[in-house]
């Protein structure tokens, strides 16, 4: 048995290892086992009884100084040009100490944000405590920027493609990188900024014409650091996969199982089938078949596989491709219900009463033939009355039980009154060159609500599963509104018009009272949208706080495995808690869950971030060629710098600049989300219908600007457009800024 170490060499080696200073890291290093750990848990008490440590959590360190290898995160540089960093773990009293970095020629340039792992070494007499020199750098860069090349005698400057981003970078002429003027490039910082106040970058890599139709999605890829290449061994793990066999597993190749998806889909992880229930004690019922691409069989834990697939969170979809979580070997054939091809599956029987509520389930693991794979419209012509080819055959047998059994989970919703949103969603159509050729609204289809519910109902019966057999698990958690949000979605209904009840516990009822009062009147959409931004973000986590939403108080993701690492979470978790094999969760997985829930969450949001990007700049190509058109829109949004505006025709997103309105000064009510003129006494507000002109459109940022023309049907009054030279900008208040003073000084 290994001896237990002194206190002094306990101390030694968490300054060494900074990152690693739990109890079980440390008596790791030291060989500690069995009931040598309360010997070495008693040391640590008294370490930080003395003062010598800090406990933190379940972490020792010494909470006045920084170990010898410390984590950093660099600040800008100063007015020098001299690179600085601060500690991310700093638990003393005091102020936390300044880090200079001393940094080779040699070693990568460093950018405000960037974290690195650095060797410290304490100084005195100078204005910082530390110098610490860099061993290497800690996850990815975030000073790396994509823009266009514009190149000149001695380098040239790149242009960034970021919407917000308001200065240009200089590119010397070593650093060029074979680059051509006017490509699309990226590049990363190569040091602070030179005297001209422009930061110093090099290119990276050179990505092509900036305008090709197919670069839309490609910068949206750079630009959100979205895996897009698999590793070879993740590959070779794919490509060695067979298909799964009958071998432990239920035969449910006879049940006539259909997939509904788009009928552009590129997979189909979901299958279903519906029947009237048999059980005299549910006279009325039905019992629905959901089946989901066993997933877990092929991916196991700690695989190439896995580990890309962790890594991605989620596939992002784009109009022209698609950035798989899976390679497509799995994605698109072994993991997807083709029609007629015998695959694996975890699948759900669940049965529901006349009443739409669910009042038993079982799941299985199965192995599924698809009877046929459908697309959404034709399910619904066919239930309108006009079956095709391939849908009359199913029509009495399939399709009119699964309506059957919708019909049923209708009546559960409305009684459960989960939140009823009403967004259009919009679908961008290219041609075969990638081109915009036109900017739909998707209908919302009864076949669309139907395969909804069956989800949620899976969903569902799979996290009560997980909670009942004690299995830990990934919840999709949905938390309630804060109450700021909601006062400034009270201040919205109240403006026009409406109200939300005060003073009780909200649900999702009575955001839907709402909701229902603003239904066919002007002020639907801006309801619907202030609704939607008072909503938490949903995000992934161990923890079961509920889904408001949803109004559901058990919710998990298990039904789209090949795009979501989520479901392949809970598809292992069901597995071991079935004890269906050995690929169910690994013990580590199990102690990461809290990791993986926020790694999972970003990634999800860094997806829906690209994904409307890239919508942006496919809308401002479409539009490009309108320069001085005129539109109508609604006003979306609010900021001091001006007012965004949703167009009716595309549903694109443009600004109205408060400098286009004339040089008046326009006080910015953010409680009231209202620009005010001060000399017109223009007021432009949430929900308020406009036209306007197109000024701008450029699709490499996705900006389009916009010049207001009239509000609700009335021609605007501009302020003066110049003002006496040298003389101060008039800033007459407001009525509404006025108002809110003298509430101020009553106070």
């Amino acid at each position: 048995m290994a001896s237990i170490p002194t206190k002094d060499e306990i101390l030694a080696w968490i300054s060494e290892n900074p990152t690693r200073t739990n109890k079980r890291d440390i008596g790791k290093a030291f060989g500690i086992k069995g009931a040598a750990r309360i010997d070495l848990k008693r040391l640590l008490k008294e370490l930080a009884e003395d003062g010598h440590l800090e406990k933190h959590r379940k972490t020792y360190r010494d909470p006045e100084s920084l170990p010898p290898v410390s984590v950093l995160q660099v600040i800008e540089p100063n007015a020098d040009g001299d690179l600085f960093a601060r500690p991310l773990e700093w638990e003393g009293e005091g102020a936390e100490p300044s880090v200079l970095l001393i940094l080779k020629a040699s070693e990568p340039a460093l950018g405000a944000g960037d974290r690195i792992l650095a060797r410290l070494t304490q100084v005195k007499d100078e204005d910082h405590a530390y110098e610490g020199r860099l061993i290497r750098r800690i996850g990815t860069n975030p000073k790396r920027l994509l823009g266009v090349f514009r190149k000149h005698a001695e380098g040239g400057r790149i242009l960034p493609i970021d919407k917000g981003a308001d200065r240009e970078w200089r590119v010397g002429s070593d650093a060029i990188n074979g680059a051509k003027d006017g490509e699309l490039v990226e590049a990363e910082q190569a040091g602070p900024k030179d005297r001209m106040g422009l930061p110093k970058a090099r290119i990276v890599a050179r990505l092509g014409n900036p305008s090709a139709p197919k670069a839309v999605s490609l910068i949206a890829i750079h630009q959100h650091g979205i895996p897009d290449d698999f590793p070879d061994e993740a590959i070779a793990e794919a490509d060695g996969m067979k298909p799964a066999d009958l071998k432990a597993r239920e035969d449910l190749t006879e049940m006539p199982l259909i997939t509904i998806d788009p009928s552009d889909a590129r997979d189909h992880d979901d299958a279903c089938f519906a029947h009237a229930d048999d059980d005299p004690k549910n006279e009325g019922g039905h019992v629905v078949w959901v089946a989901i691409a066993d997933v877990a069989h092929y991916i196991r834990s700690g695989s190439a596989l896995d580990q890309e697939a962790r890594k991605r969170g989620n596939s992002t979809y784009f109009p022209d491709r698609v950035v798989p979580m899976l390679p497509d070997r799995l994605s698109g054939d072994l993991c997807s219900l083709h029609e007629g091809v015998p695959r694996a599956c975890l699948a759900v029987r669940m049965q529901i009463n006349t009443a739409g509520e669910k009042i038993g389930h079982k799941f299985v693991r199965g192995l599924m033939k698809s009877l046929a794979s459908l697309h959404y419209e034709e399910v619904q012509d066919a239930i309108d009355g006009r079956p095709n080819d391939r849908t009359a055959p199913l029509l009495d047998c399939v399709l009119k039980p699964l309506y059957g059994a919708y019909a049923a989970l209708k009546k559960a919703r409305e009684a459960r009154q989960p939140l009823d949103l009403d967004l259009p969603e919009r679908k961008i159509i290219l041609n075969d060159d990638g081109r915009v050729t036109s900017v739909a609204f998707r209908d919302r289809l009864d076949a669309h609500k139907l395969i909804e519910e069956f989800m949620v109902l899976a969903n569902v019966a799979a996290a009560e599963t997980l909670v009942a057999k004690k299995q830990p698990l990934l919840y999709r958690v949905h938390e309630e509104p804060n109450p700021e949000k909601l006062d400034a979605l009270r201040e919205t209904a109240q403006s026009v018009g409406l109200t939300l009840a005060k003073g009780q516990v909200l649900k999702t009822a009575h955001l839907n009272r709402l909701l229902h009062a603003a239904a066919g009147t002007d002020y639907s959409e801006q309801i619907n949208i202030a609704t939607l931004r008072s909503m938490t973000q949903a995000y992934y986590a161990p923890q079961n706080f509920g889904h408001f939403g949803l109004a559901l108080q058990s919710y998990a993701h298990f039904t789209s495995p090949i795009r979501r690492y989520a479901d392949l979470i809970v598809h292992r978790a069901l597995v071991s808690a079935h004890k269906w094999g050995d690929d169910g969760l690994s013990h580590q997985e199990v102690e990461n869950l809290e990791e993986t829930g926020m790694h999972i969450s970003d990634t999800e949001r860094r997806s829906m971030i690209a994904e409307r990007d890239t919508s942006d700049r496919y809308l401002a190509a479409f539009l490009s060629d309108r320069i001085g058109a005129e539109l109508t829109g609604r006003i979306s949004g609010i900021q001091r710098f001006g007012a965004f505006v949703k167009l009716d025709e595309t549903g694109a997103d443009g600004l109205i600049p408060v400098r286009s309105l004339g040089s008046e000064f326009f006080h910015f009510d953010a409680d009231s989300q209202t620009l005010q003129g001060s000399d017109t006494g223009l007021t432009l507000g949430l929900g308020l219908r406009v036209t306007v002109r197109l000024a701008e459109a450029v699709p490499v940022t996705g900006g389009l600007m916009l010049e207001l023309l009239n509000v609700d049907g009335k021609a605007i009054k501009r302020g003066p457009t110049s003002r006496r030279r040298g003389g101060p900008v008039r800033r007459k208040a407001t009525k509404a800024a006025s108002k809110k003073r003298k509430v101020t000084r009553k106070r």
